[in-house]
């Protein structure tokens, strides 16, 4: 896949790395978080979203009881409402990671989906 644009939005060479990537000519934006040997919370903002354009952000993330070692296939999948305001606080697991696909909103998904808290 091409990309209209990175953003690099937190590091620490040997520790952890989130990157967000838009997908070329289209408004929509996918995201990977990955940490090493520790668990952390990543706190990643969404503020290169589209002022005032409501998204929903579908998150694939590790589950609470997701281990490099010793449950590395427990994961959990959810979608919520975001905007350019909204920062995604995921829970990384020991050795583990995130994806996050956001897209625009469509017509009835509001109704669907919740706003992330």
């Amino acid at each position: 896949m091409d990309w209209d644009d990175s953003r690099y939005l937190e590091a620490e060479p040997g520790d952890y790395l989130s990157i967000a990537r838009k997908a070329k000519m289209q408004n929509e934006w996918f995201i990977g978080a990955i940490t090493d040997e520790n668990a952390r919370t990543a706190a990643l903002p969404l503020s290169f979203l589209d002022e005032k354009t409501p998204y929903v952000a579908t998150i694939y993330a590790d589950a609470t009881d997701a281990h490099w070692e010793k449950n590395p296939m427990a994961y959990q999948i959810n979608s919520y409402l975001v905007t350019k305001e909204t920062v995604l606080k995921l829970k990384l697991a020991a050795g583990g990671g995130a994806a996050v696909r956001v897209q625009l909103l469509t017509e009835g998904d509001g109704k669907i989906y919740k706003a992330y808290k």
